[in-house]
């Protein structure tokens, strides 16, 4: 039931760049659209020139591997949209559609930032009000909707999916609360690694990373109940 797939790699940093391999395989795998994130790394939203080359490289490679939209976003140091590189990243990614993914949430003025967004010709913002979740960011998630219904129409219903941390047991208090008509979630579960030697002494990644004998998927059972509760309220 899932309308559309953000595609995406490293999760536990938030979402990096997938590579070309993973998205020729899902589209080869999927009917809906794929869009495909845009991020050389994790942290903030800050870019150097050499990594701003990477991000256009990956769009143009994302693009010629069959990407139906990308999703990207980028900052100033004073944590305002960088409206320069934007532009420049806008006019790679074209003639497909563009997300402005959850940079959005580390902005100075979110207000400010949603006109500048519409004003450059992003289609969707990815957000969670700008809070640790989408519940908690809620009355920003509608104060935002509520912004944009007078200059940009068409987006009213689709400018604002709300994202972060929804589950099957909050997502009708999210919806009914923000008015979107679209929502964007992980719907992951772990599942248990098929080895059968662990090395309990050895870790592949820092402290804090996801264990090697746990593996995050996607829950078709979560996408289900999570489409079914949308489609009582929507």
């Amino acid at each position: 039931g899932a309308g559309r797939i953000e595609l995406c790699a490293g999760l536990v940093e938030g979402g990096t760049t997938p590579s070309t391999g993973l998205l020729q395989v899902v589209k080869q795998c999927v009917r809906i659209p794929v869009f495909v994130m845009i991020r050389p790394r994790g942290g903030d939203f800050l870019y150097s020139d050499r990594e701003v080359e990477v991000m256009k490289a990956d769009i143009r490679l994302a693009k010629l591997h069959g990407a139906d939209g990308l999703v990207f976003g980028a900052l100033t140091e004073d944590g305002r949209i960088d409206t320069e590189l934007c532009t420049a990243l806008l006019a790679v990614c074209r003639p497909l559609p563009v997300t402005f993914h959850r940079a959005f949430d580390m902005v100075h003025d979110p207000l400010v930032a949603l006109e500048t967004l519409i004003s450059l010709g992003f289609e969707r913002v990815l957000t969670s009000g700008c809070d640790s979740s989408a519940l908690e960011g809620l009355s920003l998630i509608k104060r935002l909707a509520e912004q944009v219904m007078p200059s940009v129409l068409y987006v009213t219903q689709r400018f604002f999916p709300p994202g972060g941390g929804i589950t099957e047991r909050n997502l009708q208090r999210i919806l009914e609360g923000s008015t979107a008509s679209e929502f964007h979630c992980s719907a992951r579960s772990a599942r248990d690694s098929g080895m059968k030697f662990r090395n309990p002494n050895v870790a592949m990644g820092a402290s804090f990373s996801a264990p090697e004998y746990s593996i995050k998927v996607a829950d078709v059972a979560k996408v289900r109940t999570l489409n079914a509760i949308a489609k009582n309220i929507l």
